[in-house]
């Protein structure tokens, strides 16, 4: 997918930043993620896996739409979570796309409520995004896209298990997977919700 066949909005901010075209790992990617397939995406670091990402689900979306998010996007920590609202605010300028970030270290009443009034895309910590779903806080229904970001950090503590609940709850739904390497355990989702799912790997 060529940087031009974006929404004008996104493509306005990529000429912003000075991106000609895609880099070789997102030429791989993109029109995949376009088209729908579910994707382990593997590649090194600076290979363009999150500005992939990024744009896609602002191309995807486009604008605003009902209440209830139709991204939902797992990050490892508070940290991560803002750091990649950061880039969404950068790359859905010109749109009224809704981001907001679900992490441990704030009120779980008040994330609960905000994401109530609603929101296109849920950033979230997946132990803090499983107490608000089980809290009634969100509703899923509507979700296209599940992603992982950085997925190397579910493999530590029991990310993996409370990231594994979350297909249990939505129907139909396209899978993101973006990582460094491709873990054995994947298989399992490869088994049951990512059956179809390609392996795109840059190594």
């Amino acid at each position: 997918m060529p940087f031009k066949k974006l929404i004008p909005p996104l493509k306005d901010t990529i000429t912003h930043k000075g991106f000609d075209e895609p880099l070789a790992f997102q030429k791989q990617i993109l029109s995949k993620i376009k088209g729908g397939t579910s994707l382990f995406a593997i590649a090194p670091k600076d290979s363009g896996k999150t500005t992939s990402m990024v744009i896609s689900v602002v191309q995807r979306l486009k604008s605003a739409f009902e209440d209830a998010p139709r991204a939902l996007i797992f990050v490892k920590d508070k940290q991560a979570a803002l750091a990649l609202e950061l880039e969404f605010n950068l790359f859905k300028r010109g749109t009224d796309l809704r981001v907001y970030c679900a992490y441990e270290e704030h009120d779980i009443d008040i994330q609960r409520d905000e994401i109530y009034t609603g929101t296109d895309i849920v950033i979230a910590t997946p132990k803090r995004l499983n107490k608000i779903f089980f809290l009634n806080g969100i509703n899923l229904n509507k979700l296209q896209m599940c992603i992982v970001e950085d997925a190397e950090f579910l493999f530590r503590g029991h990310h993996f298990a409370e990231v594994t609940r979350t297909p249990e709850s939505i129907g139909k739904c396209q899978y993101l997977i973006f990582s460094t390497a491709f873990d054995k355990r994947f298989e399992r989702w490869k088994e049951s919700f990512m059956y179809n799912a390609k392996i795109i790997n840059a190594k």
